[in-house]
């Protein structure tokens, strides 16, 4: 399966690696220590061999005459101990002395072992005694005064060099076992220590989408530098584009204003039959373009990225205008003190949402327009977000009606003033932003709007 994990992956090879590395190390350390003990093995049965071959060049035929006594090992004494010496005729003949371990029974040598050597060396097998038990073989055909060639063999237990071999085994395995771990862990380390730059990036570029920071600062490794760079210009890219998007915009709406504005005022005046038919259509295109050009502009703003609003004191500022703009129709607005709600956003589009529901909360009411901002949680997503609560007691708005007055130059009285663009710009804003807008009925009969929008 694979992993998207870069750290997993790292850690998956380099142990898959270091295992097999230890793996090989501990076979070829089994391997050079059976070499070695079965080296030392065949050098003290050789030793047995040569005090054999001694006492026979010194003391006349091999005969029961001259027997040959126990060489220093009392296993040799012992029926069936694994451990024995022969002497026989190198041509085959039957066994002339042999030790007492061997009980009259005889060694199973290989045929033509051993092979009649110039150099006298001695030669190595391996056989099964007489207990069935493995044996390591040493034998040598040598030459006495009398003419003779005799086969003189010395058989020592295998076991024993199996038994060390496994053991040794078993101590390099752990080491190794333990080696490994250790391996692992310090590969571990090596990671996360190389990784940490890009969890730095992750950090910086997590500020930046908070609006912590503005860019990818500080020193970077070789290989990551590239990257960052890469970021900030990406960034700096972003940022030019919204400028000219919002550059645009403001073009856009100065070259269409003022001819529309021109036509306007020409057919006011004029007596024409047709001029309030121009009237009426260019005031429907004001409302038309002044529409799209909001959502042109809030669309740009959106993706800026990195911006980040305290709440209160736009709050503050939108509540203190509202209420010199309605001090004649005695319209007091009430806001909420001390929320440290953050908005993750464009200050202007705070403000604009923000204006646009007092506003038409203070168009309604007769008396009091509360604001409150509180913290509230996505439970769905788990973010952070924070709620704008507007409330007037006025007359309020029919539950048919909510859906209508959230479209684009909706008016439900034209004896107001305005466009009808508010609450269309408002819905508008809180989409764009993730965040969500419901209408309800207040606690005075009046209507009240909840906005819930994205903080940190």
């Amino acid at each position: 399966m694979r992993t998207r994990s870069l750290a997993r992956r790292l850690l998956l090879i380099s142990a898959i690696w270091s295992a097999l590395a230890l793996l090989v190390a501990g076979v070829i350390l089994v391997a050079l220590y059976r070499q070695s003990v079965e080296r030392g093995f065949d050098e003290r049965l050789d030793v047995y061999l040569k005090t054999i071959v001694a006492e026979l060049a010194s003391g006349g035929p091999p005969d029961e005459s001259n027997p040959i006594g126990s060489l220093g090992e009392p296993r040799f004494g012992l029926p069936l101990s694994g451990w024995y010496w022969s002497v026989a005729p190198a041509d085959g003949g039957p066994v002339i002395q042999a030790s007492r371990s061997l009980a009259g029974d005889t060694l199973a040598l290989p045929d033509g072992f051993p092979e009649i050597s110039l150099s006298g060396e001695a030669q190595t097998a391996s056989v099964t005694g007489p207990g069935g038990d493995p044996l390591r073989v040493v034998s040598r055909v040598i030459a006495l005064p009398d003419g003779v060639r005799y086969a003189v063999t010395v058989a020592g237990d295998a076991t024993e060099i199996r038994a060390d071999v496994a053991a040794f085994g078993t101590r390099v395995a752990l080491t190794l076992i333990a080696m490994g771990a250790g391996l692992v862990l310090a590969i571990l380390l090596q990671v996360k220590v190389g990784l940490k730059p890009l969890e730095r990036i992750r950090s910086s570029v997590q500020a930046i989408r908070v609006g912590e920071k503005e860019r990818l600062d500080g020193d970077f490794p070789r290989e990551i530098a590239p990257l960052a760079s890469e970021l900030n210009e990406l960034l700096d890219s972003h940022r030019e584009v919204v400028e000219r998007s919002r550059t645009h915009v403001g073009n856009l709406a100065h070259a269409l204003k003022t001819p529309l504005s021109v036509i306007l005022n020409e057919a006011r005046d004029s007596e024409a039959p047709f001029a309030r038919k121009v009237e009426e259509q260019a005031n429907a295109m004001q409302v038309h373009i002044a529409h799209h050009l909001d959502r042109a502009r809030i669309a740009a703003e959106r993706k800026v990225i990195g911006s980040v609003t305290p709440v209160q004191p736009v709050v503050d500022s939108i509540a203190r205008a509202m209420r010199r703009l309605y001090e004649e129709k005695g319209v007091l607005v009430r806001a909420s003190e001390g929320s440290s709600a953050r908005f993750r956003g464009d200050r202007q589009d705070l403000m604009e949402l923000l204006g646009n529901l007092v506003d038409n909360g203070c168009k309604w009411a007769r008396r009091d327009v509360m604001v409150d901002v509180r913290d509230a949680v996505d439970a769905d997503a788990g973010r952070a977000m924070f709620e704008i609560v507007v409330e007037d007691d006025g007359p309020g708005l029919a539950e048919g009606d909510r859906e209508r007055v959230l479209q684009r130059g909706r008016r439900l009285d034209e004896s107001k003033p305005g466009s009808g663009l508010g609450l269309s710009i408002v819905s508008e804003l809180v989409r764009l932003y993730g965040g969500s807008l419901e209408l309800k009925s207040g606690s005075e009969g009046g209507l009240r709007v909840e906005v819930r929008l994205p903080g940190i």
